[in-house]
């Protein structure tokens, strides 16, 4: 067995959690049928990489790494199911961050990914799995949602 592997690659719920993005995107996709050139980031590869890969990574870095930790050391522990009070509280303002420079229902609707980011974090003990995911995630979307062919 390979002990550098990290344990969130042989986790059947990580796993789960990927195809729960391909099937949002393909649910997505159907309902609103964007107008989108599929190969728009190698026309624009900045405004594909800094949604897709930068922000993810830095948002990891300090939501996860940094503030989901301080809460596990700080705050009076408590669970909700499956969920920390860390993971929670550092998702609350993640999503209120995210009103500063988005719709309301787009703000909100990164709730349940940040829920599902701090899961894995706290499951895998590793950033290696919110990261993996949240680039994944931003990925696809704004690949697929991000740049809308104009007239169309």
């Amino acid at each position: 067995m390979n002990t550098l592997q990290p344990r969130f690659w042989r986790d059947t719920l990580f796993y789960a959690a990927v195809g729960a993005a391909l099937v949002y995107w393909l649910g997505l996709y159907i309902v609103t049928r964007p107008q989108t050139a599929l190969d728009w980031p190698l026309h624009a590869p900045l405004l594909f990489l800094y949604p897709a890969l930068f922000y993810p990574v830095a948002e990891e870095l300090v939501f996860r790494g940094l503030l989901q930790d301080l809460a596990h050391r700080h705050a009076k522990p408590w669970r909700l199911g499956p969920l920390t009070h860390a993971n929670i509280l550092t998702s609350v303002l993640f999503t209120a961050l995210h009103f500063i420079n988005h719709p309301p229902l787009w703000a909100a609707a990164v709730f349940v990914p940040s829920l599902l980011f701090g899961f894995f974090k706290d499951r895998s003990g590793t950033l290696g799995a919110p990261v993996f995911l949240h680039v994944f995630y931003n990925s696809g979307y704004f690949w697929l949602f991000g740049q809308v062919v104009p007239g169309q």
